[in-house]
């Protein structure tokens, strides 16, 4: 039949229930076939104790690089998604990845931050990270309720970017938490007309009121209930903090009550931002969170912040570099890791990374071609060892769920977040005929996650094959530094 098959390995498929040895046969770009006894292809991997399951999809990934690609290859994902941010404008960002390749498949939504940096300021700088920080040190976006005329600016450019095949709208609303609810309301109806999800970092993460998380997500529960957007709730357990209790309370309520809305978490108790986060400036930040200055930390050197004043000078300075916010002590703290698990495993919701860019040392985004990654390369370890970290602790080592409902987390459920709106998640995160082939096979005995923060660039272990489009990029172990295998995930694109 030509094509791979790939041999005698336990297949997991949540999509149809399947846990059992079997084959899977790719030919393509597709899976062909799944069964037993499948023979006759160009090429046979052995997956003989080893598990075979549908790559996982990553639905908050901000690296969207050829290096992030890499390390989130070890951990075991083909497709990696930027919704929570997104970019703009849409297009030239989808066109600029087509033409350098990508390793793993590739999308984005469109960003409403930057949205709002266009209408209320005049400056049409594309998305990126360092945009964002030198946007930051204009408030008007940040602090300002936007003017009826500056709210159709902020609808026309996510129109457009839909049009342009947004995968959603990507709602960074902590960051400009002066943003008004008339205009939230109307983004959300933009949302619902166009049948897409909004993708969204709620506007208060505090453990008291006023702007307390549990305020957030109310007011979100309302956008879904008063304009019927799907409402995607990112980093469910950095943005609830030690209130995940109470949060996650309330949005299993509006859930059973039947309105749109679903989550995600990563597994771990600590975040990753930017140093000019508005609620870093907040003169009541350590009664409202909890924490002191110093669970800021800053990734290229390790710099824990000692008190507010060095906070803002440094803020002041380099506004764009990447920082650790230590929230929830899950070494020390049974309670911490109580709450954690709240996130994690709640019920169907996804895993997803909030897998950052790697920096350099001067606080640049590396965007090289060495691998390994050189080694004054700093990120989140999230960014090298989400999926397995969930896969390694709470499937393998604690049995909290099961193998076939753990690949549900990291592959099934992501896709069907996102199929309603965006065809091409129908064909990822299952193994059946006619799906691509976008496969994962790993040791489960071996699976772990490998980055910590004292040494964030070393990549998980555990997987020994990783295929997108049917094309190997990972085999045996050994990464193909060659290999450009990507597609873009994309909504239909309006006819011009």
């Amino acid at each position: 039949m030509g094509g791979l098959v790939i041999s005698g390995g336990r297949v997991v498929d949540p999509a149809s229930g399947m846990d059992a040895v079997g084959d899977v046969a790719l030919l393509d770009g597709r899976i062909a076939a799944v069964g037993t006894g499948l023979g006759g292809a160009e090429r046979v991997i052995d997956a003989a104790g080893l598990v075979v399951a549908p790559g996982f999809i990553d639905l908050h990934a901000h690296g969207q690089s050829i290096p992030a690609d890499r390390m989130q290859a070890f951990d075991g994902v083909t497709t990696t998604l930027d919704l929570e941010a997104g970019v703009m404008p849409v297009a030239s960002w989808y066109r600029r990845q087509a033409a350098q390749g990508r390793v793993l498949n590739y999308g984005a939504s469109a960003n409403w931050a930057f949205a709002r940096i266009g209408a209320m300021t005049g400056s049409n700088e594309e998305a990126s990270l360092e945009a964002f920080g030198r946007a930051m040190r204009d408030r008007r976006w940040v602090d300002n309720v936007a003017s009826d005329p500056e709210v159709a600016g902020i609808l026309d450019r996510l129109g457009r970017g839909l049009e342009e095949g947004g995968i959603g709208i990507g709602i960074l609303n902590a960051y400009a938490p002066g943003a008004g609810v008339q205009e939230l309301t109307a983004v959300c109806e933009l949302a619902a007309a166009h049948g897409v999800p909004t993708f969204t970092h709620v506007a208060y993460m505090s453990r008291i009121d006023p702007e307390s998380a549990a305020e957030a997500y109310v007011r979100l529960i309302g956008y879904a209930g008063a304009t019927g957007a799907h409402m995607h709730i990112c980093h469910f357990n950095s943005s609830s903090k030690t209130d995940v209790e109470r949060c996650a309370r309330l949005v299993k309520k509006a859930q059973a009550q039947g309105l749109p809305i679903t989550v995600e978490a990563y597994p771990y108790g600590t975040g990753s931002t930017v140093l000019a986060a508005a609620f870093f400036n907040d003169p009541e930040f350590e009664a409202r969170h909890g924490t002191g200055y110093d669970s800021v930390q800053r990734v290229t050197d390790g710099r824990r912040f000692q008190d507010r004043a060095e906070l803002l000078a440094a803020q002041a300075e380099e506004p764009s570099t990447l920082v650790l916010w230590h929230i929830l002590d899950t070494e020390n703290n049974e309670r911490h890791r109580e709450l954690l698990d709240m996130s994690v495993l709640f019920p169907g919701g996804a895993i997803a990374s909030d897998a950052m860019p790697w920096s350099l040392p001067d606080g640049t985004t590396y965007a090289g071609d060495a691998w390994p990654l050189p080694e004054d390369a700093t990120s989140h370890p999230r960014s090298a060892g989400c999926f397995t970290r969930f896969l390694r602790h709470w499937v393998r080592e604690r049995q909290a769920v099961s193998l076939l409902d753990g690949v549900r987390k990291c592959a099934l459920i992501p896709a069907d977040i996102l199929a309603p709106s965006t065809p091409a998640m129908h064909a990822k995160g299952r193994l059946r005929p006619g799906a691509d082939a976008d496969v994962v096979v790993f040791d489960m005995e071996m699976l772990t996650d490998r980055a910590e923060f004292s040494a964030m660039n070393r990549p998980a272990e555990g997987v020994r094959h990783l295929l997108v489009s049917g094309q190997p990029v990972i085999t045996d172990g050994v990464l193909d530094v060659a290999a450009r295998p990507g597609q873009p995930v994309r909504r239909p694109v309006a006819p011009s």
